[in-house]
């Protein structure tokens, strides 16, 4: 088996672990802050980070490392939970699952700017064209009812963009899982002050969904998800593996429809498929 493949493989496993990251972290801001939801689970995710590293005598990072994965744990470990929890606060988890579809292209611009190899023209061209479906949906669905929500969706999309292809260049020289390792624990003592002074009174009102939801987000979304995700993208190419992000929002639509009861319209279908064609376009003309 090639390594693209091996890549392609490594990505699709990731994507399958961040598919229930919007629905947890929905049923999970219903009973906690946002705030002490993004502290708890990078800590959480810290501690089994930092045996994972133990264990397995990994090598600390170089002193030029150290930025990047500074830069990693901005965009993952603390921009994107913590803006997209606050959007569901806004939106329901269905609304937000649409701008997910704007990952590959938020990716790939992001390695671009980081000096990776230029995609074609038609890369982009399909690439923009999945986005303009996402911008026109929020323009005619949501926005007007939730601006902040969808702003904030922009946001968290645009600071995840940037984690995954600064960590994705930094995967080829210590590994996939030792980035997403290291990111936690470089983010550990701010992510633990910010889980303790949002603590919720009183714990028990906590639902034990909301506590379900706040492990899967911890283990899946902030650990093991990132594991095979950032492999993938170092193997296989950041913007052509980037494509399969595709698969994300096709499979956190039925998450939501299953265990939130939160309608599926027409319209996010349509989207859905129009964003479809775009990316099997964009991964048509990625390498």
């Amino acid at each position: 088996m090639d390594t693209k493949t091996i890549g392609w493989i490594n990505g699709g496993l990731g994507i399958l672990a961040f598919s229930g990251s919007l629905p947890a972290t929905k049923v999970a801001v219903q009973a906690m802050s946002p705030y002490f939801l993004t502290g708890a689970r990078a800590v959480i995710a810290a501690g089994l980070a930092a045996g994972c590293l133990w264990v397995f005598r990994a090598a600390r990072p170089a002193a030029r490392d150290i930025r990047s994965l500074i830069w990693v744990a901005l965009g993952v470990v603390v921009g994107f939970p913590l803006l997209s929890a606050m959007a569901l606060q806004h939106i329901n988890s269905v609304h937000s699952i649409v701008f997910t579809g704007l990952l590959p292209i938020s990716t790939a611009v992001c390695a671009s700017l980081l000096g990776e190899k230029h995609p074609p023209r038609l890369f982009w061209l399909f690439s923009g064209l999945g986005g303009a479906c996402i911008v026109i949906y929020a323009l005619t669905q949501g926005f007007s009812v939730s601006p902040i929500g969808d702003l904030l969706m922009l946001a968290a999309i645009a600071v995840c963009g940037f984690g995954y292809a600064e960590g994705a260049r930094l995967s080829r020289r210590l590994g996939g899982w030792q980035v997403i390792c290291w990111a936690l624990v470089v983010a550990l003592p701010v992510m633990l002050i910010l889980a303790v002074m949002t603590r919720p009174v009183d714990l028990s009102i906590i639902t034990w969904p909301a506590w379900v939801s706040l492990g899967y987000v911890s283990v899946f979304s902030m650990l093991i998800g990132f594991v095979f995700w950032y492999r993938g993208l170092a193997m296989g190419g950041i913007a052509a593996v980037g494509q399969l992000q595709l698969m994300q929002p096709f499979l956190a639509l039925i998450l939501a429809a299953c265990l939130l009861k939160e309608p599926i319209g027409g319209a996010v279908i349509a989207v859905m498929a129009a964003i479809v064609a775009c990316v099997a376009g964009a991964r048509r003309f990625a390498t």
